[in-house]
Formats: structure tokens, C-alpha cells, sequence
């Protein structure tokens, strides 16, 4: 049995390829706050909290003291595979999604690793192989249109057929998807995604010109505040092009809500909002049952979130093309092992659990918390 001896929890900073940029953030740093648990063989499992107080709530510390206190005492001396364990992680802190999925995925990688299958064959409910490769689009931060098209050209040049246009209330989105299509070419896909930029109005104002330019946006996610449900089921209703819920959807109930109030064809599920993988596979499972497109995506996260969510692809999704291109934004993993991307393509790789093998030699991590088991007793 892989009995959960140890949770620690890890900080390494880590500096962006280019600066990230969105209608409600930008960074050209990431904090990478990593969960290691290590079972009493010595096997050791990974998972990686997304960390964002505008868009997930939670900081390094905050991650830390969950693991230290609640997440900690619902682990620590369990057995991996436990199969009421993912629920027992849930019940035992309310919010803090992304330290939860942290821990429960850590916990995951350990439970694959024992048996020796990958975390996305344990997902998968069907029996069936898991695919090990998958596709990504590559987004493009919001930028004036001589940029963004500059940018396009160099990305689809790398081999990415589908790009993820940021916007934003202070760009001029209309010229800008016109800039990156005559530069990219009718063949590219192209997304938007707004991050809550517009109001209803403004939304459809901006979607309709873009469908009048003929500019062939595949669709636009998350054009209104996430509260507002009234005003995304209005943009959908409005417009021809599809509207995907990204911040409006944590958790299955949300993504069947969104289903009854037709406030979108398709959903972003990501794992710092779930709160884990086990309820990614519900909330997958509640949008197949509605209709409702999924499509897989992460936060500003590195090689051990983007492998997490990329398991959790291959599991309910393998045929979509993916939002996963967090960890290509990173200039070095702060782990050997995990993912590996290129030209628009993740591969999981061969071998158990996440195929995580240990943190890179130059990770110069800080340890925020250290938690184990001693003869059944926490210390």
C-alpha cells in the first residue's frame, strides 16, 4: 500500500519567456508553489497550486497553511488509492480550490506510481488506453494589432495551428483579430478570450463586428463578469459565434447551470477552480451528459500543473484541442519529467503516475511547509 507519510510544500520562483498579459493581470514572473507527498516506500508524488489572489484567491501562504493544517490532517498516514480520499480533501477546507487540487493530485500521481499506470488511465472509466498526446493552442497576449500579429507569425512558424487571442476594453479587438488573420491566414484557428473585459453590450457589440468581418472566430470564452450569468446567457443568445464559460464554471453544478440557462455551447474546466481531479471528471461528465463542449485548460502554471491538467485531457477529452500552453510561457521547469510540448502537441511521455522525476537541480526551491507521519502519529 502507498501509505502518505509526508507533504511538503515548495516555492520556486520562476521567470516568463515574455510577459503575460490579460484584461485583468500582468506578470513576467511566476511564484510556482508546488505540493511533493511521499509515501512510506519512498515513492513521491506531485501537484502544483495556481496561484492568483484576483483569480483563484489564494497566495504561497495561504496553500501552505492549508497543507499544514486541514489538507494535512485529511492525508497524512492515508493510502493513496483510498477511494473516499478525493472527497475527504474536499470536505476538508472550504474554497482554497487550488491547494486542494494540489494536494489531491500529488496524492494521485503516488496512487498511479503504485500501481503502475499513468494518472490519466486511473480517469479513465471506460477501461480504454489513454491517448498520450494531445493538442494546444498558444495564446497571445493583448497587444496593439501590429504586435499581436507579429506574434501570430512567429507562433503558427513554431507549428501551432490554433491561437488564443487575449482582449481587453483597452485594445481594439476588431482590429486586432483582422491584424492576426491576414497574417496568419484563413487555415489557423483562432479563440478569443476576454477575461471578463466587456459588459453585455459591449460584448455583443464587439462579437457581431467580428462576425461581419467574416474573421471565422472559433469562440469567444468568458466575455462577461463571471457572476453574471443573465448578462453571458444574453451574450449567447446574441451572437452566432460560440461563448465558452471559463470564470463562470468551478464546479459541475456550475457547468449545469450554465446548461440550463443556455448561457454557453462550451466550458473551460481547469483544476485550480475544481479543486481536484475528481471533480474535473464529474464536471466533464455533467457537460457531455448537457451537450456542452469541453475544453481543458490551465492558469499560469508550470510543467506540474500543465501535466496534471493534461492527465485529466487525456482522460475526458483527448480529441479537443486543449488550452495548455502555460508551461511553454516559463524559460526552465522547475521538475525533470512531466509534459513535453512542441509545435502545438503535449506528450505525457512513457512510465507511472505524472512520469514526474524529481525537482530540477537549479529549482533552489523554498520549503513554505513540512509535514509527516511517525509511527501513525503527525509530527
Amino acid at each position: 500500500m502507498s501509505v502518505v507519510e509526508r507533504l511538503r510544500v515548495l516555492r520556486v520562483p520562476s521567470p516568463l519567456v515574455r510577459p503575460f498579459v490579460t484584461a485583468v493581470r500582468r506578470t513576467d514572473r511566476l511564484d510556482v508553489v508546488l505540493v511533493e507527498a511521499t509515501d512510506a516506500d519512498g515513492r513521491v508524488g506531485w501537484g502544483e497550486a495556481a496561484t492568483s489572489w484576483r483569480v483563484t484567491g489564494e497566495s504561497a501562504p495561504s496553500v501552505a497553511a492549508a497543507v499544514a493544517g486541514p489538507l494535512g490532517d485529511a492525508v497524512l498516514g492515508r493510502e493513496a488509492g483510498d477511494p473516499a480520499l478525493a472527497a475527504d480533501i474536499a470536505a476538508s477546507v472550504w474554497g482554497n480550490a487550488a491547494a486542494r487540487s494540489a494536494v489531491e493530485c500529488a496524492v494521485a500521481d503516488l496512487a498511479a506510481r503504485e500501481r503502475g499506470s499513468s494518472v490519466a488511465g486511473l480517469l479513465r472509466r471506460d477501461g480504454t488506453a489513454a491517448p498520450s498526446r494531445l493538442r494546444t493552442d498558444m495564446t497571445l497576449s493583448t497587444a496593439a494589432p501590429a504586435e499581436l500579429a507579429a506574434r501570430a507569425e512567429e507562433h503558427v512558424a513554431a507549428g501551432f495551428g490554433c491561437l488564443k487571442i487575449k482582449a481587453s476594453a483597452a485594445q481594439d479587438t476588431v482590429a486586432g483579430l483582422r491584424a492576426v488573420r491576414a497574417a496568419v491566414g484563413p487555415a489557423i484557428t483562432l479563440r478569443i478570450d476576454a477575461n471578463q473585459a466587456w459588459d453585455a453590450e459591449s460584448a455583443i457589440r464587439v462579437i457581431r463586428a467580428l462576425e461581419d468581418a467574416g474573421l471565422e472566430i472559433e469562440f469567444v470564452e468568458q466575455p462577461v463578469a463571471a457572476h453574471d450569468i443573465d448578462d453571458l446567457a444574453a451574450v449567447a443568445a446574441a451572437v452566432d459565434t460560440p461563448i465558452m464559460a471559463d470564470e463562470s464554471v468551478r464546479t459541475a453544478r456550475d457547468v449545469r447551470m450554465i446548461a440550463d440557462r443556455g448561457a454557453a455551447a462550451l466550458v473551460n474546466l481547469k483544476l485550480a477552480k475544481t479543486g481536484g481531479l475528481a471533480e474535473a471528471v464529474v464536471a466533464a461528465e455533467a457537460a457531455r451528459v448537457a451537450g456542452l463542449g469541453v475544453v481543458i485548460g490551465c492558469m499560469m502554471e508550470s510543467h506540474v500543473g500543465v501535466t496534471a491538467a493534461a492527465h485529466l485531457a487525456s482522460a475526458v477529452a483527448p480529441d479537443v484541442v486543449h488550452d495548455m500552453d502555460a508551461a511553454l510561457w516559463l524559460r526552465r521547469s522547475p521538475v525533470v519529467g512531466g509534459i513535453r510540448s512542441e509545435a502545438g502537441v503535449i506528450a505525457l511521455g512513457a512510465g507511472p503516475g505524472f512520469r514526474i522525476d524529481a525537482l530540477a537541480a537549479d529549482a533552489e526551491p523554498d520549503v513554505l511547509a513540512d509535514i509527516r507521519v511517525r509511527a501513525g502519529v503527525r509530527a
